[in-house]
């Protein structure tokens, strides 16, 4: 099998996982493309020896780490940009490694190329940095009473408070009306067969505001032919991953500005329109 039959069916979940990392789909797919043509140019620079997924994550990050930029602490003058710093590299990748992309304490291990004790260490770092961030209302749009029993009580253990519950596009849009969230968490399909993805296009209309898309079928949204949602839960979920991506939509989903990366990385600017951008072209 050649390596490119090899990397091509962990294509869309190295995506997802550069995405939530940066911050946005625009710089998260342009460091995949950096890896890409990185591999292209000196395949034997692919591991050896290693489980071909956690090889890939590797590459990923070596690529990433390369950046000096992402390990550079800027002057932070507001409470946004200090936001932003909030949760330092490191703990964030060993964090969406796990609660993402379901690595081994082990694997994580070989991906960051330290020691299981190193990498507990930085999952807890960064669960301790991601319980100072500022607590918000979230609206859930969900149909299915156990799943939003289950994203309530979520969100609700990681400070947050349920400003509505809405099981379709209609009472998505009243709860909005009713008080303004700081987060959405919404369903693809709802009960009386409207859109989740509509009901975000209209409260995207008013605002700007993060978005978590929960789907079953993520490979609809995830083709890249057009753009699509940053943060997306795969049903059915694991709680884990709920948290992580919560804590990662509000992280990037704040007015700071994400710093530029250099030429031929892609920007890092501007979070929210890619997920509002997805969301519209989703529908579409």
């Amino acid at each position: 099998m050649s390596l490119a039959e090899t990397i091509a069916p962990q294509l869309p979940y190295l995506r997802r996982f550069a995405r939530a990392l940066t911050g946005s789909q625009e710089s998260g797919d342009a460091y995949v493309v950096a890896v890409l043509e990185t591999l292209v140019a000196d395949p034997q620079s692919f591991p050896q020896g290693n489980m071909k997924r956690v090889a890939l994550y590797k590459c990923f990050l070596k690529v990433w780490d390369s950046i000096s930029l992402n390990h550079e602490a800027s002057s932070p003058k507001t409470q946004a940009d200090r936001s932003l710093e909030a949760i330092t590299p490191r703990p964030r990748q060993a964090f969406l490694l796990a609660s993402v992309e379901g690595f081994t304490t082990q694997q994580i291990a070989e991906i960051l190329n330290c020691s299981t004790a190193e990498v507990t260490a930085l999952i807890e770092e960064a669960g301790e940095q991601i319980a100072e961030q500022t607590a918000t209302d979230v609206l859930i749009i969900e149909d299915e009473p156990l799943i939003s029993m289950d994203l309530e009580a979520l969100v609700g253990g990681l400070g947050h408070r349920v400003s509505g519950i809405a099981r379709t596009h209609r009472e998505a849009l009243a709860e909005v009306k009713k008080k303004k969230p700081g987060l959405v968490l919404a369903d693809i399909h709802l009960a009386d067969g409207s859109s989740g993805l509509d009901a975000v296009n209209e409260i995207l209309l008013g605002f700007n505001l993060p978005v978590i898309f929960i789907t079953a079928f993520p490979e609809r949204l995830l083709t890249g032919e057009r753009p699509e949602p940053t943060f997306l839960i795969t049903k059915p979920f694991e709680p884990n991953t709920v948290r992580a991506l919560v804590s990662q939509a509000l992280f990037f989903g704040t007015d700071a500005r994400i710093p530029d990366t250099p030429a031929g990385v892609g920007s890092q600017r501007g979070p929210r329109l890619a997920t509002s951008a997805g969301a519209r072209a989703a529908r579409s």
